[in-house]
């Protein structure tokens, strides 16, 4: 299963990983730091001034290589995120890097079909071997420093550079070495992976897939293997007699183009699609903890609407067949499921209050009301009256704020009675935000062509009518809905400016619900999905 998932800026090119920090190179010329516990950023290298195509870590971890498009390698120094030196001499893009175990030679390989060797101390280029096609493959040998292997043109090439001497030994387009102590690579030729000893070249394993392998790798302790073929990731365990596949992992929404293992029950893959996706190994896709005795399916129907609670380290959200789950949002994995009576419910809002889970719904022309934690349905309220547009519960839990065609109607969670109303001569949009007792919702001005305008109420005030606030909105940054015919994109916009400082990738497709926190941001889709954004990094106001 998939317990994160961190949005790039552009599309995910390459991944490396050491101790908890896994390194990304894509195309926005930047190598994004990640730390592998939460998903959340580091920090970011800057130098290079095209796609960073390559990467790899130093067998200590202190310094990073970086391959790119603008023809140069780069070595970092991870602590301080300063570049130590940078080696020119390709003539065409770098797509392959490795260094060597005794951190003293890199190799970089290059679509100028050559493979180049650099003197780290002196920073000198002191051997260039050429080829037949693309360097595409480069990797050093973790347990012996002089001896490498290069992939081109489907030949797999073997060298020892101190003596210089090399040759091909097979037919293959991805090799990688095993980063425990067993001594072997995997290589793979189309839809064949094959693991050998590297001493003395026996067969460890061998596996087909049902395509093309992209890319693999093993995991740290040796006992696993992952290979990709286009959109998903598989892993392979090859320490029994005949290997077998224990994992299929489906997420991604374009093809795969690196994974590296940062334990032996993570893998962590990038993509085309501008994600990393953080795969949980073994984890178990079923409830946790379920409150009756009904199975709540491996799959749920879309899901509805979405609860932040950034305080608590908590996103709540609820599916079209009444499930409701709660995660931990650094964790990852759903703490607990809960099964309701919301099946096909049209609006949908849940509120953690000193941990109660209220949960309301409306269908049929009923509002129902529910206290999660205990599997006990608090009120129904019949709204024959009028059709709900939108729904929430107060942050403190105790109302209601129903949003009709032409009104507000305020209830109170405990009596189930109605407690104050705002009537509107025009319809009502959507709500926009609400701090306890106060709401600021969207109403059209016209029905045709429909300019819109931000009216804001506040129902606290004990003995007084709901007073009308300022139509601007608390948050300097709130969310916008495009809502033209077949599009529900997602943005945020700057209440000063007016400008629009993010917007969803439309690759995600049509948004159900969000919710904008301070740190967070949140979103739901008809795909199943749930996405959480980090956005604290990304915006700079």
């Amino acid at each position: 299963m998939c317990s994160c998932t961190v949005l790039l800026n552009n599309d995910g090119f390459t991944l490396s990983y050491w101790n908890n920090t896994v390194a990304v190179g894509s195309k926005d010329k930047n190598i994004l730091i990640l730390d592998t516990i939460t998903g959340s950023q580091i920090a970011v290298l800057s130098g290079h001034t095209d796609a960073v195509r390559s990467l790899t870590f130093s067998s200590g971890g202190t310094s990073l290589v970086s391959g790119s498009y603008d023809k140069t390698v780069k070595l970092w120094d991870v602590q301080t995120g300063g570049v130590i030196k940078t080696f020119h001499g390709h003539t065409h893009w770098v797509v392959s890097v490795s260094i060597s175990v005794n951190h003293t030679i890199i190799a970089s390989g290059s679509l100028d079909k050559t493979l180049r060797l650099w003197d780290i101390q002196t920073g000198e280029c002191h051997k260039i071997i050429e080829y037949p096609d693309t360097v595409l493959c480069t990797s050093f040998s973790p347990k012996i420093p002089e001896y490498i292997i290069s992939i081109s043109g489907g030949t797999v090439w073997q060298w020892d550079i101190n003596a210089h001497i090399g040759g091909h030994i097979c037919s293959g387009f991805q090799i990688a070495f095993s980063l425990g102590g067993t001594g072997q690579f995997i290589l793979c030729a189309t839809d064949e992976a094959t693991v050998k000893n590297l001493n003395s070249g026996m067969v460890v394993a061998k596996f087909h897939m049902d395509g093309n392998i992209d890319s693999c790798c093993f995991s740290t302790d040796d006992r696993l293997v992952a290979v990709t073929t286009d959109h998903n990731a598989y892993v392979w365990d090859i320490t029994g007699s005949e290997p077998h596949l224990i994992e299929t992992f489906a997420g991604h929404t374009s093809s795969i183009t690196s994974l590296v293992f940062s334990s032996p029950s993570t893998l962590i893959s990038t993509s085309w699609d501008g994600s990393v996706r953080f795969w949980q190994i073994g984890a178990s896709s079923t409830d946790l903890v379920v409150t009756d005795t009904n199975t709540i399916p491996l799959t749920p129907a879309s899901a509805k609407s979405i609860t932040l609670k950034a305080k608590d380290d908590v996103i709540i959200p609820s599916y079209l067949d009444g499930v409701i789950k709660t995660w931990g949002i650094s964790a990852g994995p759903h703490k607990e499921s809960l099964r309701t009576q919301a099946t096909d419910s049209h609006q949908t809002s849940i509120q953690l209050v000193d941990n109660k889970l209220i949960f309301a719904w409306y269908a049929d022309n009923m509002i129902n009301i529910w206290d999660a934690k205990k599997g006990k349905l608090l009120h129904t309220m019949d709204m024959a009256g009028g059709s709900v547009m939108d729904l929430r519960v107060s942050g403190d839990g105790s109302k209601l704020f129903c949003l009709c065609e032409k009104s507000i109607q305020v209830w109170d969670i405990w009596s189930g009675e109605v407690v104050d109303r705002v009537e509107f001569e025009v319809r009502t949009v959507e709500i926009l935000q609400i701090d306890n007792s106060k709401i600021w919702v969207e109403v059209e001005t016209q029905w045709w062509d429909p300019p819109t305008e931000v009216q804001g109420w506040d129902f606290g005030i004990p003995g007084s009518s709901p007073v009308k606030l300022s139509s601007e909105l608390p948050d300097r940054l709130y969310l916008d809905q495009n809502k033209e015919w077949e599009i529900k994109t997602s943005r945020m916009k700057d209440v000063v400016t007016g400008k629009v400082v993010f917007q969803l990738p439309e690759r995600f497709g049509k948004a159900v619900h969000v919710q904008l926190g301070d740190q967070y941001l949140a979103v739901s889709f008809r795909s199943n999905r749930v996405l959480i954004l980090d956005i604290s990094y990304m915006l700079l106001l």
